[in-house]
């Protein structure tokens, strides 16, 4: 196990539930962080106008947030047509994964990637991160009914991930970001959790191509998805368009 998963795993307090199996059944507690309280600079980065149909009505960066999809749509994430319309295989083929990262997947729902994720990482761990706890729960017994014990359900918030510090190699959001009630506030807080060079996947419905049959705010642009990591200090690599519908965007925190 190397230095740096040591230390997070020291910092998430999982030493003790490693030794006890608790890890399994429970959710990891978050760890003491700096909070992030750019309250002059969001002020400025959001806008308030009457909800579309299916927006908040709270707009960042020009861009209207759309309505979380809640637990109940749990199925929807499981659905068999994902396989051939979405190419999952060939989304985590491209995730640039090395074999003992520390792997986060924000807005984790049902878990449908983290276990197509965990294998890739057979020295690592992979951070199922949702902020609803019906979905932890069905990862929680997806671990235990497959035995799988590199994946750890965390319970994030609106604004923070709850992840510790500098330990994050990769971070990746699939259909989730555009739902992000606090987006500022919470790429600034993964921000600091990533280590020097770490990478953020951003995986959205492109919104540039009105046949992809997804609702408008659940797709976003390229250069909206540019505009708003650049906001929080992230750099842009590239971007893959394999996906049938979907962007594969890769940024990265300078560094290493």
């Amino acid at each position: 196990m190397s230095t740096r998963l040591l230390f997070g795993i020291a910092i998430l307090g999982l030493a003790g539930l490693l030794v006890t199996g608790a890890l399994v059944g429970g959710t990891a507690p978050a760890p003491e962080k700096l909070s992030v309280t750019a309250a002059d600079t969001t002020d400025t980065l959001y806008t308030q106008r009457p909800p579309s149909r299916n927006g908040i009505g709270k707009v960042y960066m020009g861009r209207e947030i759309s309505k979380v999809m809640g637990h109940r749509g749990a199925n929807w994430l499981e659905r068999p047509a994902r396989k051939t319309k979405e190419r999952p295989d060939l989304l985590v083929d491209s995730l640039p994964l090395g074999p003992s990262d520390t792997v986060a997947d924000i807005g984790a729902g049902t878990g449908y990637l983290t276990f197509r994720v965990a294998p890739r990482v057979p020295r690592g761990n992979v951070l199922a991160v949702d902020i609803q706890p019906e979905m932890l729960t069905i990862i929680r017994e997806r671990i235990e009914k497959r035995g799988v014990t590199n994946v750890v359900p965390i319970r994030g918030t609106v604004t923070d991930s709850n992840l510790p510090a500098d330990s994050i190699d990769l971070a990746y959001m699939v259909d989730a970001y555009h739902e992000f009630s606090h987006p500022y506030e919470m790429m600034t807080a993964l921000y600091e959790d990533l280590t020097p060079g770490g990478r953020v996947v951003l995986v959205e419905y492109r919104r540039e191509d009105p046949s992809i049959p997804i609702k408008t705010l659940h797709k976003m642009t390229e250069a909206q998805a540019k505009k708003e990591m650049r906001t929080v200090g992230l750099e842009w690599v590239e971007t893959k368009e394999m996906l049938p519908r979907q962007h594969f965007m890769v940024f990265r925190k300078p560094g290493e």
